[in-house]
């Protein structure tokens, strides 16, 4: 390929709402095309809906790549500030007679279709404007910029690179509009400027858009650009199989951060969502861009599936140093945990860490389950106490309190070595020894080690939790 025609790709938001779990996919797709192939992915922000275009999305989106690690390539392309641009191509279509000014308001256009149909179809504009001889004054009376249809082709052709052959009848079409009343470009108009002016070489996008094609290719041949190739990705289903609701996990990529997923693994679930490399699961970013192409998409719709994510992000924060974990804690989660854990120091919070983080499948989880372990139980869970508030459950918290003052310092083997002997001497299995003071120390019987959690809670906050537990159960 030439450097011409080097692979150009975008992804484009409107700065309308927070970047979504399905932008973010449709992102990854361009990013990783780009990079698999050596060319280049960029970011344009179309915001041309001036009402709801706000400055606060715009961050909002661009701190979700910056999270994301989705670096882009070259200056990011403002939509409003090619506005002029897009008005002066509008007109010149209208000079050399591939598109008209229209003076009809809706309403004519409604009742003008409702006094030759019956039916409650789409209203298609009539072209009532089309063949209008032009007046002087016209540019300053209120009208609209109609797209000239062309008479000489009945039907849009072209080839898309997951979906295959596509074919639409120009007959579904009207005369539409490229420039609003008032000077603003449309959607389907605006794009095809843009991307030609970015050129874009491959549009890769959700199915949704794929109505829009005909419409696009139409522009493109008529102001003489070069037709991109397009690719249509399926939809993300929810579990009920229709398109994936904010109920089903359509939130905002910035809610995920917050909830304490790894952004390696979100964008690692994304990928598999509609693409595949055999069987394999876990992908490093270089062995996404290495695998990465538009012929392993499939054409069906993919159910979002939470406990899949939530593994997949279990086995990233597996393989994660404590350190960074803790970074992520303070940046994402929870800005005064460091403060909030005020009983210890830098290294029992990373122990601490390391002790949960193969038990979670986030990092808020892993965040509370450590505050749960410095802060002590608020309440104790009620199966947990029923099964092991036995009778001698008295006499075991008392055991553990005895060894626990006459130890100066708490040592791992030397501690399990002096309970193991006692829970011999009074006859019973180590653990019925042992599940009393897990649940005295975080207020469940599951968890890491005994002997873990007391070196860690430290010797006076330990006693203080077992004798608690044994006045709130034990009479």
């Amino acid at each position: 390929m030439s450097i011409e025609r080097q692979i150009r790709v975008r992804f484009a938001p409107s700065p309308t709402g927070n970047l979504h779990i399905g932008g973010l996919r449709t992102a990854l797709f361009n990013w990783l095309f780009a990079r698999h192939s050596g060319g280049v992915f960029l970011l344009r922000i179309e915001d041309t809906d001036l009402e709801r275009s706000t400055q606060e999305y715009r961050d909002s989106i661009l701190n979700s790549f910056a999270w994301a690690g989705l670096e882009h390539d070259e200056e990011i392309i403002t939509q409003s500030d090619r506005i002029e641009e897009h008005r002066r191509i509008a007109y010149d279509l209208i000079k050399v007679g591939k598109a008209y000014r229209c003076f009809c308001s809706p309403e004519d256009v409604v009742a003008r279709y409702e006094a030759n149909h019956k039916d409650n179809a789409f209203v298609m504009y009539d072209g009532h404007c089309r063949d209008r001889v032009a007046c002087d004054g016209d540019e300053q009376r209120a009208h609209v910029v109609r797209f000239k249809l062309p008479t000489d082709c009945t039907e849009i052709i072209f080839e898309d690179l997951i979906k295959g052959p596509m074919s639409f009848a120009l007959d579904q079409l009207d005369d539409f509009i490229i420039l609003r009343s008032g000077g603003y470009p449309m959607y389907n108009f605006v794009v095809v400027i843009d991307d030609a002016f970015m050129r874009i070489t491959h549009i890769i996008r959700g199915e949704e858009h794929l109505v829009n094609t005909p419409k696009q290719i139409l522009l493109y041949q008529a102001c003489g650009y070069e037709v991109p190739l397009f690719a249509h990705l399926p939809l993300i289903l929810g579990p009920s199989g229709e398109k994936l609701s904010k109920r089903d996990g359509a939130t905002s990529v910035i809610e995920y951060c917050k909830e304490g997923y790894v952004p390696q693994a979100l964008l690692n679930y994304l990928a598999r969502l509609g693409w595949s490399h055999g069987n394999q699961e876990i992908f490093s970013l270089s062995e996404l861009i290495e695998y990465f192409s538009l012929e392993h998409i499939g054409t069906k719709g993919s159910i979002f599936d939470f406990e899949k994510l939530a593994w997949v992000n279990s086995v990233y924060i597996h393989e994660m140093d404590a350190q960074d974990l803790l970074n992520i804690i303070v940046r994402h989660i929870e800005p005064d945990f460091v403060a909030r854990c005020s009983l210890w120091n830098n290294n029992t919070i990373k122990n601490v860490i390391t002790l949960y983080q193969e038990r979670v499948k986030t990092i808020k989880a892993l965040a509370q389950e450590v505050m749960l372990v410095h802060n002590g139980p608020a309440e104790y869970n009620a199966e947990d106490v029923q099964k092991w508030m036995t009778a001698d459950a008295g006499i075991y918290l008392d055991t553990i309190i005895t060894v626990l003052e006459n130890t100066s310092i708490l040592e791992h083997d030397d501690l399990f070595a002096v309970i193991k002997d006692k829970a011999t001497l009074l006859g019973v299995k180590l653990v019925s020894l042992l599940q009393p003071v897990r649940l005295a120390l975080i207020g469940k019987s599951s968890g890491p080690g005994v002997f873990d959690l007391l070196l860690a809670i430290g010797k006076e906050q330990s006693i203080a939790r077992l004798r608690s537990l044994r006045a709130t159960f034990i009479v």
